[in-house]
């Protein structure tokens, strides 16, 4: 059950590429994550585009004619990533930002796409008026049901 919170400056992921960049990094989280690729995974697999007015590195504005930085705050549930997963997730968040790219190669040479993974410590998730923990969202994302 990821939430992706996806940060860019305004207008830099408009159009087919930023429509296509909005649609894989779920899906690449979710098979990273090892989620289900049910109706009730996705139901439950998030992403937030945010937009900042201004994008400032060490100090000074960004230039709207400058190539675009992204961050992407991936939150899960503790205990539902290892370190291969980790290393898998963050390759492929890579790779979608990367082929979105006129200069793919630039996001793989110097850092301008960052990758914040969160885990959320267990008890700290909550929907429908209550705590959801790693085995209710497992249950959720296989049966779409909700133990009561």
């Amino acid at each position: 059950m990821p939430f992706v919170e996806l940060f860019a400056p305004k207008g830099a992921l408009r159009g087919e590429r930023g429509r296509r960049v909005k649609e894989q990094l779920v899906a690449e989280v979710m098979l990273a994550e090892g989620a289900p690729d049910t109706a009730a995974a996705r139901e439950i697999s998030w992403l937030v585009l945010n937009e900042p007015d201004a994008w400032f590195v060490g100090g000074r504005q960004v230039l709207d004619e400058e190539h675009p930085r992204y961050v992407v705050r991936v939150s899960v549930p503790a205990g539902s990533l290892n370190d291969a997963k980790r290393a898998d997730m963050i390759e492929r968040i890579t790779r979608v930002l990367a082929e979105a790219e006129d200069d793919p190669r630039r996001i793989y040479d110097r850092p301008v796409a960052w990758v914040h993974l969160v885990e959320i410590p267990d008890g700290n998730w909550g929907a429908m008026g209550r705590v959801f923990r790693l085995p209710d969202i497992v249950d959720f994302t296989s049966t779409a049901a909700v133990a009561g």
